[in-house]
């Protein structure tokens, strides 16, 4: 099983519970030990949820599957061979009867000049924390300068991309950021300025026209500049130019301008679509090698419920957990020598945070708003998160929130643990050739 995200820990989870122990052993090979249910990470970003609990461990789950920690970087199912990159260092060869390829998507980056020296995605849990921490530490260091420059620039946030987790994401913080404003004295919530900027013409192109608008409504009401139909062309040094004439510094610039599949697919001799991803049938398996599937993010699956006969699944969460679910019972039935089915699911509709008590949701056509949608948002998500553990801590952690204030500390340590012990240590190493005590 190569990855252990949506599809590699769901499609784990329905075959040790539907294989015998004599029938097959499974091994999951990820860099992660964890899989990350994306859509807290806004959330988890904001303090509304403890980070740990937006995780699941995979050795706790897949407590009949081996659990390999490493990044795979190449696969040859002309040998049957699949190439890791251990996490101690060795390069390890691993053989298979059958695979699964799950690694799924990475950020679709641009040759934007400074994106790679002063962007950050928002696709991990690590991310979420830095955010977290880096936001509060851009407010602290504001107060602590004189310098009108200065603190503009400090107090300037950037998001790229106008899709879910973009939206999400700059919500959520947005909110936490005015949340935090109350407690400095040396600036206000009107000094805080955050930008969206997205090269399509609307946001959030997952829900109606009207809910996009919607949307852009309530991002603009809360104080949040939105430029659309424009696009970054540099970001040097933190200096951002749109093509639109627009500059202006900051110290933040969060990325989630798309994803694309993982690149190590390129290291394969699986067949490819003219995106990068792997070429599967309806039944989830790959085209013209039956003992190979893939599903998620990185794969090309007919999407059967549509008309239009080329159309293909997008990458979502909502498919990937579904499509983990067929894949593995035609998994088990091709072990069994038993007939596959295929996939088909309707598009059910979305649903999304614009920050506490604020929400938009769009399901079997239905259209919500406010603290409506947003409790929807929670509800769906919290009974798709894997495993009663985390469901309860989760509820525990929104229970403690409408009890207590919201914790607005920056743990900028956490980025830089050594930082301090170097210093010190630094400034009592005793010169070159000096005697040892």
């Amino acid at each position: 099983m190569v990855g252990g995200g949506y599809v590699g820990m769901y499609t784990a989870l329905r075959l040790q519970s539907k294989l015998r122990a004599d029938e097959a052993s499974v091994t999951v090979v990820d860099p992660l030990s964890h899989m990350t249910y994306q859509p807290f990470l806004p959330e988890a970003a904001a303090g509304s949820i403890e980070p740990r609990h937006v995780v699941v461990p995979l050795r706790k789950v897949l407590k009949r599957c081996k659990v390999l920690t490493g990044r795979v970087i190449g696969i040859s199912h002309a040998t049957r061979e699949v190439t890791v990159a251990a996490a101690a260092g060795q390069t390890v060869t691993l053989d298979y009867d059958y695979l699964v390829v799950a690694p799924g998507s990475v950020a679709r980056t641009l040759p934007i000049p400074g994106l790679a020296e002063n962007g950050i995605s928002f696709k991990t849990v690590g991310e979420a924390i830095y955010l977290r921490n880096h936001v509060l530490s851009r407010m602290d260091a504001a107060a602590s300068t004189d310098d009108p420059k200065v603190r503009e620039r400090l107090l300037t946030f950037l998001v790229v991309g106008g899709g879910y987790a973009g939206i999400e994401a700059l919500a959520e913080l947005a909110d936490m950021s005015r949340y935090a404003s109350r407690y400095y004295r040396e600036f206000g919530v009107d000094d805080l300025r955050w930008i969206l900027v997205e090269a399509a013409g609307r946001i959030m192109p997952e829900v109606s026209p009207e809910m996009g608008v919607y949307t852009a409504k309530q991002l603009l009401k809360a104080g949040i500049e939105l430029f659309l139909d424009t696009r970054v062309k540099t970001m040097e040094v933190g200096h951002v130019v749109l093509d639109d004439g627009t500059e202006f510094d900051t110290d933040t610039i969060v990325w989630t301008a798309g994803v694309k599949p993982n690149p190590m697919l390129a290291n394969t001799d699986l067949p490819l679509d003219d995106k990068g991803r792997v070429r599967c049938t309806a039944e989830l398996q790959v085209v013209g090698i039956p003992d190979v599937f893939s599903a998620g993010d990185c794969a090309a699956v007919p999407d059967l419920s549509k008309d239009d006969p080329n159309a293909l699944t997008s990458p979502s969460a909502q498919h990937a957990v579904r499509q983990a679910k067929v894949l593995a019972s035609n998994l088990v039935a091709v072990l069994r020598g038993q007939g596959t089915r295929k996939y088909e699911h309707s598009y059910i509709g979305s649903v999304a945070s614009l920050g506490l008590y604020k929400g938009v949701a769009e399901v079997y056509g239905i259209r919500v708003r406010g603290i409506v949608a947003w409790f929807m948002h929670r509800t769906y998500h919290v009974g798709k998160m894997p495993t009663f553990n985390r469901k309860l801590r989760i509820l525990a952690d929104w229970t403690e929130g409408l009890l207590f204030r919201r914790e607005v500390v920056a743990l900028e340590q956490l980025h830089e643990p050594r930082a301090e012990f170097v210093r010190v240590a630094g400034s009592t190493t005793p010169p070159a050739g000096s005697p040892r005590p």
